[in-house]
């Protein structure tokens, strides 16, 4: 390999990647690469959370390793089965299977427990019954030291009886917590005796009522690694202060040496990644769940149409860095569009009717059309639409007044009905109030789509479907959840005040080509010239409803190849 192509190889790699490779060469853990994927069960996974799932795993195969899903579920107050069970069903959906069967840090209490144990009879462990006010007080500020607990000198033998009666459900709620002997002084808050143990009689959703004390995340997380042989512990930015103690918690214990690596989270404009703000936006009934459409949750994206593909594109495009930023939303959106191209159907349907009469049209004809599927995808084939007298296009598509440009239906105008036939205008009805209602056309018999021998060129082509045959459709129509690129980032202001209160528009003037019926619930659809849609899970046989994914002008495409 020459030097060129050497240097090209390490410009391509990121941090995470330098980090492994230098591991591996080094013969660190043998070679083996071992990540893992934490969510606390207590919300559904949401955009932020899918570059976290791409990072673990991506890297993971790349070297041949293997992925863990470990749920830290060591907070009953908030955790449900429901969040673990949509939590396994997102992570699938994106294209990712863990190593063997879901693990949780409920695994472990008991290994946990005793790890406690271990470091109350090393002497780095007590017992602390000042209230939560007075542990925060007494860690003071980072710029001047803080101040040693009263219980801080307690015997060890104290100090075990008492865990064991916190243990035992002998002490209430908030009566008294366990702390590590770390530095007080440290300006690291983190460092200052944190709290590991918690008395809290709930009922938790593996373990029942078995437990009463639960471990804080700082505790369960990083011993949780080390049992489970993580090698490489990746987790977002706002961790890296976290570090110090994962590793003195490992050199305590001397158990397995994870090594935590941080990596800037995913921050998307127009969106949040707050699971407490979300279920706000739930209870305060803004949505109507988790997976609303418009709500950032891979769940809720699932349902507005965005393919798993797409969302892994944007990940692998916006990269792993060490430094927080946010990213623009159009580039997520011009990854699902790209996706969609190339695997919606094409399907014919006017949103906003108005009625054509072909005046030259037998009455009682007839005829199917042949119309691609998907022109971009190979081997889509093709199917039949009814073409008759009578049919419905866009009431935009016709114009009584039009400027020179305007390329489609109006008086003089000659346009082609795509698939079928070149039409030209003949005349027009308006009712009272001077809208128009209905537009008569002549058609070209020889100008038939795929064996023209009109000689007739028709600028523009418009989509249609015969009205005898028309399917009424109700779309949905949303728009971006807040009216700010960065809800969160204005001090004083809660991101309440941003939400789009008009974010959401349902139509039900819809008509489809009979195909429509037969469309599958995960089957992407283009809407000819509108838009790309997905049929909602409210749709019934009486009532079919589609949600629109996205637009299909891309803005963001366009902008980059200008550059």
């Amino acid at each position: 390999m020459s030097e060129e192509q050497t240097e090209e190889k390490y410009v391509a790699l990121n941090f995470i990647e330098e980090i492994i490779e230098d591991d591996i060469a080094n013969g660190k853990h043998g070679g083996r690469i071992h990540t893992r994927f934490p969510p606390e069960p207590n919300g559904y996974l949401h955009i932020g959370h899918a570059k976290a799932i791409h990072t673990n795993f991506e890297l993971a195969k790349k070297y041949g390793g293997k992925t863990n899903l470990r749920f830290d579920d060591t907070n009953p107050t908030t955790e449900e089965t429901k969040y673990v069970e949509s939590i396994q069903k997102d992570i699938k959906w994106l294209g990712y299977e863990w190593d063997g069967e879901p693990l949780f840090a409920s695994n472990y209490f008991d290994d946990l427990y005793a790890y406690a144990v271990k470091l109350i009879e090393s002497g780095d462990a007590y017992v602390d019954e000042s209230t939560a006010e007075q542990i925060a007080e007494q860690k003071g500020v980072p710029t001047s030291p803080g101040i040693e607990s009263p219980f801080r000198q307690r015997s060890i033998e104290e100090n075990k009886r008492l865990f064991g009666e916190m243990k035992d459900g002998k002490h209430p709620d908030g009566s008294m917590v366990l702390r590590v002997k770390v530095d007080m002084t440290s300006p690291n808050m983190h460092m200052r005796d944190p709290v590991i143990y918690r008395v809290k009689h709930q009922h938790h959703h593996r373990t029942g009522d078995q437990w009463c004390i639960y471990p804080m995340y700082d505790f369960a997380h990083g011993q949780s690694d080390s049992l489970e042989k993580i090698t490489h512990s990746l987790c977002s930015l706002e961790f890296i202060h976290h570090r110090p103690l994962y590793n003195w918690f490992i050199d305590k214990l001397g158990i397995f040496p994870s090594r935590q690596i941080e990596f800037a989270r995913m921050n998307v404009a127009y969106m949040i990644t707050s699971k407490r703000r979300l279920l706000r936006l739930v209870q305060e009934g803004i949505v109507r769940d988790w997976d609303d459409p418009r709500m950032p949750t891979l769940s809720g994206m699932r349902k507005l149409g965005y393919p798993a593909a797409a969302i892994r594109n944007f990940c692998e495009k916006v990269g792993v860095a060490k430094r927080d930023n946010l990213m623009e939303i159009e580039l997520l959106e011009s990854c699902v569009r790209e996706e969609l191209n190339a695997v919606s159907t094409r399907m014919m349907v006017v949103l906003d009717p108005l009625k054509i009469t072909i005046t030259n049209y037998p009455d009682d004809q007839v005829e199917m059309m042949d119309v691609h599927n998907n022109q971009e995808q190979e081997g889509a084939g093709t199917r039949k639409v009814p073409f008759s007298k009578h049919l419905y296009i866009e009431q935009s598509d016709f114009m009584v007044d039009a400027p020179k440009k305007f390329f489609r239906l109006g008086p003089g105008k000659t346009v082609r009905l795509k698939h079928g036939y070149i039409i030209t205008y003949q005349d027009h009805t308006v009712d009272s109030d001077g809208k128009v209602t209905e537009v008569s056309v002549e058609y070209y018999p020889d100008s038939r789509s795929g064996s023209d021998t009109s000689g007739i060129k028709a600028k523009g082509t418009l989509h249609w479907v015969s009205a005898e045959q028309a399917i009424p459709v109700k779309t949905i129509t949303y728009d971006r959840l807040f009216t700010d690129p960065s809800p969160m980032g204005h001090e004083g202001k809660d991101f309440m005040e941003f939400v789009n209160k008009d974010s959401k528009h349902v139509d039900s003037n819809a008509l489809a080509e009979p195909h429509i019926m037969n469309v599958g619930d995960a089957e992407h659809l283009q809407f000819m010239r509108k838009g790309y849609y997905i049929k909602d899970d409210t749709s019934s046989g009486n009532q079919l409803v589609f949600n629109k994914t996205i637009s299909l002008k891309d803005s963001w495409a366009k902008s980059q190849k200008k550059k």
